[in-house]
């Protein structure tokens, strides 16, 4: 049996992997006013200018179950099944488009809810592709992204938390609005693919000695799999954490990234952060 897998463009995967493994991506969409873009039309580095520039935040949307059947009946012409791996549902809507259009295929889509974002979901991705590489049947890939899911941590910081607030993402992080907009947030997406608070800090490099200490405390008795590394827009922060990160852990990073428009919208610039899976 061929199996695909799907994703949508919110996790963030480099164009490398995305190529290496063959997955297709169904982008999502982003609006500044009356202009949209796909969420893979804009290069992030013009992206943030925009977003740093702008006076309104601009919105984003989801892809239609018509987005969706459209892709999967394109897919299913080349492969047996689908694996269809999305944004957390606590977060977007777009997992039940996709669910809306599975329906209609009978059986040979299946749709995962990674209750993460971006590298979180990435890593998952990355996970169901190394099971099909094995030879691994449907049952036993998406066993094996459930289990990769119960042992990621992703934890991130950002320069501000007025990007969440203004964006009506900001979930049980709410109670840190206010006098804390001035403040380093660190931001950890919990085990139902929400926002919650893991640590403030005061500057960068405590926000980000905090992402490492936060991440030490979840790797307790565990062994490091994996480690992958996003930034919006501020990479010399994102390669100093990754240097952190691997000397911490004895690890290589196996992902780099660039946070996209759609979920920067919510994050904003400056943002830095880091998801590990546990073997």
């Amino acid at each position: 049996m061929k199996i695909a897998l799907v994703t949508d463009s919110t996790a963030d995967l480099p164009q490398q992997l995305i190529n290496q493994w063959k997955i297709f991506v169904l982008p999502l969409k982003v609006s500044f006013g009356k202009e949209q873009y796909l969420d893979n039309e804009l290069a992030a580095e013009e992206f943030y200018s925009r977003l740093r520039a702008e006076s309104t935040l601009p919105t984003t949307s989801q892809p239609t179950p018509e987005d969706f059947a459209s892709l999967y009946a394109k897919v299913l012409t080349d492969y047996d099944e689908i694996i269809s791996i999305h944004i957390s549902s606590g977060l977007s809507g777009t997992l039940n488009s996709a669910h809306m259009a599975a329906k209609s295929f009978r059986g040979q889509v299946h749709v995962v809810d990674s209750r993460s974002i971006s590298l979180g979901i990435g890593q998952q991705v990355v996970e169901a592709a190394l099971g099909i590489q094995e030879g691994l049947a449907v049952p036993a890939v998406l066993d094996r992204i459930e289990k990769s899911r119960e042992n990621t941590e992703t934890i991130f910081t950002l320069d501000t938390l007025e990007y969440l607030h203004k964006g009506g993402r900001i979930g049980v992080v709410k109670g840190m609005v206010g006098a804390l907009l001035r403040i380093k947030p660190i931001i950890r997406v919990n085990e139902d693919g929400v926002y919650v608070p893991a640590g403030i800090a005061r500057s960068l490099d405590k926000s980000l000695r905090g992402i490492v200490s936060a991440m030490e405390k979840a790797a307790a008795g565990r062994t490091v799999k994996s480690l992958a590394i996003a930034h919006g827009a501020a990479p010399e922060a994102a390669e100093k954490l990754q240097a952190m990160l691997e000397a911490a852990f004895n690890v290589n990073a196996s992902m780099f990234t660039q946070v996209g428009p759609v979920i920067g919208v919510h994050t904003g610039p400056g943002t830095v952060g880091a998801s590990l899976v546990f073997a």
